[in-house]
Order: C-alpha cells, then structure tokens, then sequence
C-alpha cells in the first residue's frame, strides 16, 4: 500500500539561489516595488512602507548578516535533502504556487494536479533589461533552459480520481506544449535542483494558484483538501513510499516575525484550527505561499513536525524580505 513516509517544506526565495554577498541586488528591486503586501491586508510602496517603519532594520540588513543567513540556510536545504536521501521516497508529490509560469489569466485554475509523463520547466527569456540577479537565480530554480524530470501519470491519476470522488472539483493538466512559452516553475524547480542530489525521483505536482485571485483558494480548503489527499494515498493498493514537498514562504515581500512564527507553531502542536483560519490579508502575494505549507501540513497530520529551521531575513532598513523557514515530518 502507498504510504506518506515524510514531508518537508522549504522556502523557495531567490536568495536561496543566489550568494549572500549579491542579496543587495535583490534589495534594490524591493525599493522600486509599489505594491508590497502587508499582514493586514494592505499594499503600499516601498517609500510609503518606509515611513510608516522608520528604518529599524538598518543594523541587520547588512552583508556581514547576508553571509550568516547563507550559511544557515545553506546547512538547514542540506539537511532536508539528506533527509530526502535517507527516506528513498519512490515518488515525491511538490504542492507548490504556479506564478504564470504553466498557467496564464487566460485559464487560472485554483488547485490543479499533473498527470503527464514528462515535467518540462519554463525558461526564462532573459533581456538586457532584466537584473542581473535573475539570470544567476534562474540556474536554480531549473528555469535557465528547458529541464525535463519524470512525473508519475499513474499514481497522479489516482490522486485526481480520487478527489473528484472526494466531491473536489480539482483541475488537471498531462501535458507541457511549449516549455519556451509556458512550463513548470520556480515553485517545482528549486525542489527538484537542491533537494534531489541529481536523482531521478518521478514527482507529482499540485499547482495552487495562491497570487491570483478572485479564485485564490481560502486556507481552510487547502487544509481540507491534504487531508482528503493523505486517505486517498493511504487507501491506495501501490506500493509507494511518497514524500510530500511544500516549496516556497514564509511571509514576503514584508518580514512578518509574528505570521510566521504563528505558522510555525501550529505545525509543531498540530493546531488544524489555527492554519486553517489564516486570513486572506495574511496571504497576499508572497506570503500566499503559507497555503502550500497548509495543504503538507493537512497531509501530513499522521506525522510529527521534528525539526524546523526559521530565519527573518530583512533585505532593507523598512524591513523588506523574506521569512525563509524550513521544516520535516516524520
């Protein structure tokens, strides 16, 4: 029978992609930013958020502090990958957020499974114009040319079938036409890049549209729908030892110290009640990224949360970047 052996989730930011001493390229594009989303559910501009904070990250929003993140982000994505390794999952199912990368405005669906042989990832078109930064970030998330990984149609088919039989109308998608002009993310990529260690393990993807809305689903259908998954694969007679890959989060494009450490512990004492009532102010355009942790979180309720890692990473004085978080289930 198939079965959840671990689950893991990861903060997917560039950051992650790119060394600690070039974060202050990506700092500048924070100051440009007109619309970086707040807990309460505001947007406002850099400039504005600067006058509202004052510049109280100024001390810690340097290099010296750049390199130390690095570092420790670094020693917490090998230890989830050894982990990874440790476990021999036979098929890894990634929740991660489609960012227009498969998906357009044309057709958005809310939460969408993959059943089609081949994953092909998306490459960037890179322009003069684009910052440096990206091209370099690009490599990481498997996006700098057109990457082909294996999926696993059979197993995600069940999955779909299952959940249509669960009373989820869930969207589903078997094919990639044209990888230079739509394909898979950074969402899927990173996972696959940093975490697999060059394995060819056949992934099932979820794709949550969390920054689109009006049809963003709510955190409580996240929730309720990994749980509905996590039976699906405990019923199913495949003899498969999966493991479960949240990518992306904590909150971002504003450090959120409070959202996240809420999040994080809900996932270690199981608090269902607390992840599932996080509001839509919480979970706007970065931070949105809290659903995929969600949904493993759903997955994963016959497992123990045993180890985190979190990091407020504050790329400018008003308090610009990322929460960048990492957990296991076992």
């Amino acid at each position: 029978m198939a079965k959840i052996v671990f689950s893991l989730a990861v903060s997917h930011t560039p950051m992650l992609a790119l060394e600690g001493k070039r974060w202050s390229e990506r700092a500048e594009d924070d100051k440009k930013n007109k619309s970086l989303n707040l807990s309460d559910g505001r947007f406002v501009s850099y400039d504005d958020l600067a006058k509202e904070n004052g510049a109280p990250y100024g001390g810690i929003a340097t290099e010296a502090k750049f390199l130390e993140i690095e570092a420790a982000s670094q020693k917490a994505l090998g230890h989830v990958a050894g982990r990874l390794a440790a476990t021999a999952p036979d098929v890894v199912v990634i929740i991660g957020d489609d960012q227009a990368e498969l998906f357009s405005h044309a057709n958005m669906p809310a939460i969408s499974i993959f059943h089609g042989e081949e994953i092909l990832t998306h490459e960037k078109h890179i322009t003069p114009q684009t910052p440096g930064w990206i091209g370099t970030v690009m490599k990481g998330y498997a996006m700098d040319a057109v990457h082909s990984f294996p999926g696993h149609p059979q197993f995600a088919l069940e999955l779909i079938r299952g959940l249509i039989d669960e009373d989820v109308d869930i969207a589903a998608a078997a094919k990639v036409e044209d990888p230079l002009k739509a394909g898979f993310g950074h969402a899927y990529g990173f996972i696959i890049e940093r975490l697999f260690g060059g394995r060819a393990i056949p992934v099932v993807p979820i794709l949550l549209n969390t920054y689109f809305p009006p049809n963003a689903p709510t955190a409580r259908r996240c929730y309720d729908i990994g749980v509905k998954l996590a039976n699906i694969i405990g019923k199913s007679q495949r003899d498969l030892r999966v493991a479960v890959a949240a990518s992306g989060g904590l909150s971002h494009f504003v450090v959120d110290e409070k959202l996240d450490q809420k999040i994080l512990k809900a996932i270690r004492e199981k608090d269902a009640g607390t992840l599932r009532s996080l509001s839509r102010g919480e979970l706007n355009s970065g931070s949105s990224e809290i659903l995929n942790w969600v949904m493993a979180a759903g997955m994963s309720e016959h497992l123990t949360n045993d180890w985190s890692e979190y990091f407020p990473t504050y790329r400018t004085s008003a308090g610009t970047g990322t929460g960048i978080a990492f957990a296991t289930w076992s």
